[in-house]
């Protein structure tokens, strides 16, 4: 460790007993933790705001940042374990806010990957929720009403139900109409429960008037610019993959949507126009970019079992398996809705960063930092994209908590990265070190051993 990167006064609380630890080592009996010598990168203000803090002594106490600030400013505590974070730089873990856990193994996937939270988003394609995992990031867990017409008594009893049983964020689906969701909406908010559409009967117009905290997916908040009969036929059958589906009919058409066109500019207008944050999860066509690597050939990916996994890559070629006629068509989606989300990007919308994992071949960890750099291609500054994946989401929802940030009162869920963030989405990879409420995580311990 390098004493220098300490002011005097620290110096002598650290000579009278600290713990010293490399970065990436376990935490053992030490009742604080300190981060020393790395810069703080900001988050706040939706990634706006640039109040980075160079040399800066990060205080872990409780599982939570009782201190943060320059190095003559702030005292490590006597007994504290210490991680020299000198030339690093020290932001919150990321959140992936809509992807499944099933097993351990997604559990330390998303660890090693830098997620410390996610959305849990479970059931059908993506198998059942793994609450289990030790160690394993905070789930705020998610369920839906509304993927079925019922009578608004029976959609108010199911939201009360998903309330007691702990869910967190509330999905308010297609065949809601507008009547409905102003007072699910208004119900989720008396729970203290977030809410996302995912919308058909009511427009996404509506859903903003209703107050929603966030849509998901590009191809779904942009029904509202489809012509009306073509709207109503995805909203009946929503989910088929077969190319001559009502939604394919529907995905096709908004692939040949020109960027100049005035549905496009005034649909942007709309989502950009109140607090609602967008949730584009483009990792889900990430496979089908030209310029998507191979996912299989990530260390993390050692952990995972393709059997888990829908529609996984081939091994070999990092591609879907498919017809010809699939491929072209979802190339053409996965391009279109680049140009849909620079549009609304454009016009001022707020973004917030999750992955779809683990369906259409997305996968744990792995899958958000995909994600990370669909939003870089739609212009979005490196911080911006790091505000998207930590603190946009306590800003979203109503019911988040102090996560997101590195500043006092926080959870203690951080990453210490060796490569500078703000140069770059791709260096948010370079993880040395994990903390998961204040518990230093061994990187070793989490991947796979290496092959021999």
């Amino acid at each position: 460790m390098r004493v220098d990167a300490i002011r005097p006064f620290a110096v002598m609380l650290l000579a009278s007993a600290v713990f010293l630890a490399p970065t990436g080592a376990s935490r053992v009996g030490a009742e604080s933790l300190a981060l020393i010598g790395g810069t703080v990168i900001d988050t706040g203000d939706w990634g706006h705001s640039t109040a980075d803090v160079e040399d800066a002594v990060v205080i872990v106490e409780g599982g939570k940042i009782s201190a943060v600030g320059r190095g003559d400013a702030v005292a490590v505590p006597p007994g504290a374990l210490v991680v020299d974070a000198t030339g690093k730089f020290i932001v919150p873990g990321l959140v992936d806010g809509f992807a499944a856990i099933n097993n351990q193994a997604y559990a330390n996937a998303y660890l090693a990957s830098g997620v410390t939270s996610i959305i849990s988003v479970d059931g059908g394609r993506r198998g059942g929720l793994y609450l289990d995992a030790v160690p394993g990031p905070k789930i705020h867990r998610l369920d839906s009403v509304g993927s079925e017409r019922a009578t608004l008594e029976e959609h108010l009893a199911a939201t009360d139900r998903l309330a007691v049983e702990g869910v967190e964020i509330l999905l308010l689906m297609y065949k809601l109409p507008p009547d409905q969701l102003q007072v699910l909406a208004d119900r989720a908010r008396l729970h203290g429960m977030g809410t996302i559409g995912e919308l058909g009967l009511s427009s996404y117009r509506q859903g903003i008037e209703a107050g929603l905290n966030a849509f998901v997916h590009t191809t779904r908040y942009s029904l509202d610019m489809a012509p009306e009969e073509m709207a109503q036929a995805v909203i009946e059958q929503p989910f088929s993959d077969d190319l001559d589906s009502p939604k394919w009919t529907y995905y096709k058409w908004l692939s040949g949507l020109s960027p100049f066109d005035e549905r496009l500019e005034s649909h942007a207008r709309v989502l950009a126009s109140g607090p609602i944050a967008l949730m584009p999860t483009l990792a889900l066509l990430y496979l089908d970019q030209p310029w998507a690597e191979n996912p299989w050939d990530e260390p993390v990916a050692g952990l995972l079992d393709p059997e888990d996994i829908n529609r996984p890559a081939t091994r070999d070629t990092g591609r879907h398996e498919g017809s010809v006629a699939h491929q072209v068509a979802y190339a053409a989606l996965a391009r279109s809705e680049l140009m849909l989300e620079e549009a609304f990007r454009r016009a001022g919308a707020n973004y917030l960063a999750g992955s779809g994992t683990d369906v259409w071949g997305t996968m744990p960890g792995i899958s958000l930092h995909h994600e990370l750099e669909g939003l870089s291609r739609i212009g979005m500054s490196p911080r911006e994209i790091l505000a998207a994946a930590t603190s946009n989401f306590s800003k979203t929802f109503p019911n988040w908590g102090a996560v997101g940030e590195v500043r006092e009162g926080q959870r203690a869920d951080l990453l210490v990265l060796n490569e500078d963030p703000r140069e770059g989405v791709a260096n948010l990879r370079s993880i040395e070190t994990v903390i998961l409420a204040g518990e230093v995580l061994e990187l070793s311990d989490l991947l796979p051993a290496p092959k021999h």
